[in-house]
């Protein structure tokens, strides 16, 4: 994918990185987890949906904790820094960059108000508004402090374990987190999370829901920016939204898939609300919503 080259200036961007590991974190722990460890870790905590609360969309708490982000030490003095600081991280700054010029555009002629994100990276151990940030959380969005949260050591992961590489297949995640961003902004995420607590049955299938829906905004994302894409990107895409369903993940971990269990939804699920997106390029045909079974 040909991200366009951007101004570090016009987007929000924090650094944790080499700010003394976990010791300076609740939670922390040092997070020295070795090579395995975090693969098992990705697999069972990020994907499947234990602990869902300091994970990928999870909503059902992270507004009731509270954490001290000022104290954090930066390590990076300023965007173009940390957006430099090596070529992952440049990339997640170039797919911030294009999301925020996609996004923004939307919720002004809808006349909804507009806030960016901060893209916040850290390694092996952090502090988000939700709470402590550790790899093995892999990606993730915290609607306390409006952050995308990034180790980019998972996109490594996601290349040599999971069997998701590329460069679209990143840009994939960043979108989908950017996906819950919008969910905040538009008051979807504050909705779901009160059906939550009023029907705690319901719970794990609006998160699937969720999650889905972030699917299909990463999808539109990309067909608004189809002059950006190369033979291929559409392909590693669908591939890695195939890798990280719930039922996949379950069966590479020698489980039996059990949808009551699932978070993010099946391979197929995944791939069908990502490919809808790309194909439609409208964000009001990601209601994942409609015709949801109650219980």
């Amino acid at each position: 994918m040909r991200l366009k080259d951007f101004n570090p200036r016009n987007i929000r961007v924090e650094d944790q990185r080499g700010s003394g590991g976990g010791s300076r974190f609740p939670g922390g722990g040092g997070g020295k987890l070795g090579i395995v460890a975090i693969v098992v870790a990705l697999a069972i905590s990020y994907f499947t949906g234990i602990d869902v609360t300091q994970l990928l969309g999870g909503l059902q708490q992270a507004g009731e904790q509270t954490a001290s982000t000022g104290s954090v030490q930066q390590a990076g003095t300023n965007a173009e820094e940390s957006c430099n600081a090596d070529a992952l991280s440049r990339e997640s700054c170039a797919a911030l960059a294009s999301l925020n010029e996609t996004w923004e555009p939307l919720f002004t002629q809808a006349g909804v108000p507009f806030s960016q994100p901060k893209l916040v990276f850290y390694s092996q151990s952090g502090q988000s508004g939700c709470g402590a940030a550790q790899s093995a959380m892999g990606p993730f969005y915290c609607p306390s402090d409006r952050g995308i949260y990034i180790d980019t050591d998972f996109y490594r992961e996601m290349e040599q374990r999971l069997g998701a590489g590329g460069d679209f297949a990143r840009a994939y995640v960043m979108a989908h987190e950017y996906g819950h961003h919008v969910q905040a902004l538009t008051g979807l995420a504050d909705q779901v999370r009160r059906a939550q607590q009023r029907n705690p049955d319901a719970a794990n299938q609006l998160q699937v829901r969720m999650e889905l829906q972030a699917d299909c905004y990463a999808g539109v994302w990309a067909a608004k920016n189809r002059n950006l894409i190369e033979p291929g990107d559409i392909e590693e895409g669908l591939n890695a939204a195939h890798q990280i369903g719930d039922d996949t993940l379950m069966r590479n971990a020698g489980r039996r898939p059990v949808e009551e269990a699932f978070t993010h939804g099946s391979s197929a699920q995944r791939k069908e609300w990502l490919r809808r997106g790309i194909e439609t390029g409208n964000e009001d045909m990601c209601d994942t919503f409609s015709g949801m079974k109650q219980t």
